[in-house]
């Protein structure tokens, strides 16, 4: 009996589990990574999210082949007709494949006809296991994201002592809100030029007919193990002793301020969280970092992270289409071309898109996802867009973030309101209104800001299911203090908006 193991595209490691399965007989393992090209049109893709991927599958080929593996790279229309190719080739009888992370790819697995058996080796790219997460989400009354981080910091003894949080809180949250004020001297962004490989990538992809949203070049990012831990250990050293104060800070021309660009690679396997997070913690005991920039961005991958995939697989697979507050509208045009929109915060940040395929999780939020929320568009359409706009973005990570959190169409599994906002947040948080051709302060009139009127329209349209969303009484206070003709006149300007805008 020979067994042959399938390498996914997103778990680019060679401590994944199948790999590990097969280590001590590996010189006589057949292992296979596959580009196919009808599953990267299942949606008009971000060019550098192909060339990313693609890139980093043939850099993580070679570097099997260096260990001793014997890899086939197959470049085919689909996934099946390689597979079974490669079967028939080297006489496999077992195929086994490290769980994918991703459901409906699991459904694709298990509608294959290989004539042969199939094996999934539980995914041991994460901290907790499904499994565990289950049980801890079980055994509470509540899924709250703060009892989760508690959780993981004492299990895997992260910035604690005897269980107790070093410092003496678990969060500075309060401490790491700073808006953008004066002059900010902001670090270095380190990328990379491609190489032969990646070169190659790029003008396969220029010659596909079928490849459509955002620029391929410049293509800045890095494709390897080694580019990876290089991106790590420059954040590490130059991003995280200030990454705290300003981490929800905006600014025009700056693409990441001082968040770490690592997206990408934990979410591909080039890297794994645990020494991600273990490489913060020894630069905080070493240097004498400010507790509250360390323990802000442990929370972003041992809290967010882990507890965005422990959600994903614990809910029904028919969480996606949630809906709460039955949102139906179709996604404003300017999504997919930035220079079609005025509004200068959304310009910048689909811009910077457009450019990158990457922006940093306040834009996403409190941006992109917030101006679609009280907009109105169907949580589905904008959730499409995120997976195929960014190129970090994977099933289990954005169906839980756009979902749940970004436009509380789950009704409130995630989070106890939604994350709207008027402009006065943005011009609070970011240097976007002073440029801009509406005026930040103005809910109605000609010069109204947008995200003015439709937050408003917003907590008109829904105050009733609202109601029942305790910390949302307060504003929900200052809308019946509007006047009749105030509010007509803020409804009459988003359907015309909307009229204008989203077809």
């Amino acid at each position: 009996m020979r067994t042959g193991i399938w390498v996914l595209g997103d778990q680019l490691w060679m401590g994944q589990a199948a790999l590990n399965s097969c280590e001590h007989e590996k010189i006589n393992t057949p292992v296979i990574i596959i580009e196919s090209h009808n599953y990267a049109q299942k949606r008009p893709y971000h060019r550098q999210k192909l060339v990313l991927v693609w890139s980093a599958m043939r850099h993580f080929a070679a570097e099997l082949r260096s260990t001793g593996w014997l890899v086939t790279y197959s470049i085919s229309d689909d996934f099946e007709t390689a597979l079974l190719n490669w079967i028939k080739e080297n006489r496999i009888d077992e195929v086994r494949i490290m769980s994918p992370n991703d459901r409906p790819f699991t459904q694709l697995i298990n509608n294959l006809q290989l004539g042969c058996s199939i094996n999934l080796i539980p995914n041991n790219h994460f901290l907790w296991s499904v499994t565990e997460f289950k049980e801890w989400a079980n055994s509470r009354k509540r899924l709250l994201l703060e009892d989760f981080y508690r959780e993981g910091r004492k299990r895997f003894n992260i910035l604690v002592e005897e269980n107790k949080p070093i410092g003496g809180k678990w969060n500075f949250d309060q401490q790491n809100r700073q808006p953008p004020k004066g002059k900010l001297k902001t670090p270095q962004v380190l990328w990379f030029e491609p190489d032969e490989i990646t070169n190659s990538v790029i003008e396969e992809i220029k010659a596909l007919s079928w490849t459509s949203y955002g620029e391929i070049e410049p293509f800045k990012w890095g494709v390897s193990r080694s580019n990876a831990k290089t991106i790590l250990e420059h954040f590490i050293r130059q991003c995280l002793p200030t990454f705290g104060p300003y981490q929800d800070a905006m600014i025009t021309g700056e693409n990441s301020l001082w968040h770490s660009l690592i997206s990408p690679y934990l979410n591909l396997g080039l890297l794994t969280p645990i020494e991600v997070i273990e490489a913060a913690q020894l630069a905080y005991f070493e240097n004498n970092l400010d507790l509250n920039s360390v323990e802000g961005f442990i929370r972003q991958v041992l809290g967010w992270r882990e507890y965005m995939n422990g959600i994903y697989h614990y809910v029904d697979e028919d969480y996606r289409e949630s809906n709460w507050f039955n949102h139906n509208g179709s996604l404003p045009n300017f999504y997919w071309q930035s220079s079609q929109t005025d509004m200068n915060c959304l310009h910048q940040v689909l811009n910077q898109v457009e450019k990158t395929g990457y922006a940093h999780h306040i834009q996403r939020l409190m941006v992109l996802s917030n101006f679609a929320l009280i907009v109105g568009v169907s949580p589905q359409k904008i959730e499409s867009w995120f997976q195929a706009a960014f190129v970090d973005a994977y099933d289990w990570v954005m169906v839980p973030n756009v979902i749940g959190m970004g436009q509380f169409a789950d009704g409130g599994i995630l989070g106890s309101k939604p994350y709207a906002s008027s402009a006065n947040y943005l011009n609070k948080m970011s240097d976007y209104c002073g440029n801009c051709v509406y005026d930040y302060k103005q809910k109605i009139g000609e010069k109204a800001c947008p995200f003015n009127f439709f937050y408003w329209d917003f907590l008109d349209r829904h105050q009733e299911q609202i109601k029942s969303l305790g910390r949302m009484n307060f504003v929900l206070g200052h809308l019946n203090r509007l006047k009749a003709e105030e509010i007509n006149e803020i409804r009459a300007l988003a359907v015309n908006w909307r009229e204008n805008n989203c077809r």
